[in-house]
């Protein structure tokens, strides 16, 4: 019991100034006699509040004040994830607390403290906001809780033995506001656009009579025949057909960009893609590549499957070493019997790099739609568009200048091939991949 009360008081800032002046007091005291009586009557006075304050502290008994954290069981990974702290005040008298909550060590916030007072009785939820910005188990610990009363010369330590695990997954909270955009239909406000379908390779759906405004290169001449009327065809988007996100899971995609790596920007783009693809009514699957290995998530249309794809990412890493193409275009070949789309997120850094890789990436061309989604470099962006002031700087210049370019050359060497290419910059890397699903869509391409 005395070991809980003494590793739960503590002085404030406060009483250590008293203290410290009355010391001062009883210094000059020795050169002017007068000043002894005064500083005695006050380091009396401050050892009886200081007892008082004691026995305010810790007469409520061992709950004074009940401490609960609430958080979600899992976080989403480059978004700001809410964290609550509950607390009720047991005492019969108005107290100010400090809130040393123990935060993941991922965050590096050593110095996180919260403030507030609260009345005798009051319920308060004190809220503050984490901002992930790495896959995995992020471990919180006890939630430390100061007390002070309104004398404020000592306080008591409460300790929330509230340790948790939380997991952070691929961005699911982007997911669920891209669905919350669609079903207000204000998709459009977050740049991704509605495609008007051209062609006619779609599935036929029903025949239907001819009313004003029909496309009347769809009359079937045969059923017109026999009605007597002009009847035309119905047709649907054509369903059912394969999407498969292929993650490139090399060095290159370790580069970071606003805290976050290529890795994370494909697979938070790929798990919003898959759920958009699978209301579409197409199946989504995954493959992840690396330098040795090839993992196939076969695609399916089934409501778990948005599961299956987020457990799958969750667990992703990216490599030291290059990424096998060569076994992904064997791979593919042997298990897809199907034409399917092939969304490629990879990072080429130059035309050579390119051109080591370009044999297989044709291989997989030759059997599917491949779409390769590679990055804009921003930074070196910025820096060519910079003014420049010295020498050093013209060459930097020109050296950003020679890197945009290579991003050029690569897309008109893949479409010298027939392969489509996407270079999009990280941020917004999820709306341009999903606009171009789209016009893949319209076009009838798949």
């Amino acid at each position: 019991m005395k070991k809980t009360f003494f590793h739960s008081l503590f002085f404030t800032t406060r009483f250590y100034l008293i203290l410290g002046s009355t010391a001062m007091l009883f210094v000059l005291a020795y050169f002017f006699p007068a000043l002894y009586p005064i500083a005695l009557v006050i380091i009396g006075s401050l050892a009886l509040l200081v007892v008082l304050d004691v026995i305010f502290l810790f007469i409520a008994g061992a709950s004074p004040l009940i401490v609960e954290r609430i958080i979600a069981n899992r976080f989403s990974n480059g978004d700001d994830n809410n964290v609550d702290i509950r607390l009720v005040n047991n005492y019969r008298f108005p107290v100010s607390v400090t809130i040393l909550d123990e935060i993941p060590f991922q965050f590096q916030l050593r110095d996180f403290t919260q403030k507030e007072s609260l009345k005798p009785g009051e319920e308060k939820i004190l809220r503050y906001v984490l901002h992930p910005l790495e896959r995995g188990e992020y471990e919180f610990g006890n939630t430390n809780v100061f007390l002070r009363s309104p004398l404020s010369l000592a306080q008591r330590r409460v300790v929330a033995e509230n340790g948790q695990m939380v997991k952070v997954f691929p961005s699911f909270i982007q997911l669920h506001n891209y669905e919350l955009f669609s079903i207000n239909s204000k998709m459009t406000e977050m740049g991704v656009h509605k495609k008007r379908v051209i062609g006619h390779s779609m599935e036929f759906d029903h025949i239907k009579e001819y009313v004003r405004g029909d496309d009347i290169r769809r009359l079937n001449w045969k059923a017109t025949a026999r009605r007597g009327n002009l009847m035309v065809n119905s047709y649907v988007e054509e369903r059912s057909q394969q999407v498969y996100c292929v993650i490139d899971k090399g060095r290159s995609m370790k580069m970071p960009f606003e805290g976050l790596t290529l890795l994370d920007y494909a697979i938070n783009a790929s798990l919003v893609f898959s759920n958009i693809a699978l209301q579409k009514g197409d199946k989504t699957g995954l493959v992840t590549l690396a330098a040795n290995q090839v993992d196939v998530l076969a695609a399916s249309n089934k409501k778990v499957q948005l599961n299956k794809i987020l457990d799958t990412l969750y667990a992703q890493e990216t490599q030291w070493q290059e990424s096998d193409y060569e076994k992904l275009s064997v791979t593919l070949r042997s298990v897809f019997s199907q034409r399917s789309l092939l969304i490629l997120f990879t990072n080429f850094e130059s035309v050579s790099g390119l051109q080591r890789q370009l044999p297989y990436l044709r291989r997989l061309a030759k059997y599917h739609l491949l779409l390769v989604v590679f990055f804009e470099n921003t930074e070196l962006k910025k820096m060519s568009q910079e003014v420049v002031h010295s020498t050093s700087d013209i060459y930097r210049q020109v050296i950003a200048q020679k890197f945009a370019n290579e991003r050029k050359l690569i897309v008109r060497e893949l479409t010298q091939y027939g392969i489509l290419s996407l270079l999009t910059t990280p941020q917004q890397l999820t709306m341009n991949v999903v606009n171009k699903y789209l016009e893949l869509k319209a076009r009838s391409l798949i």
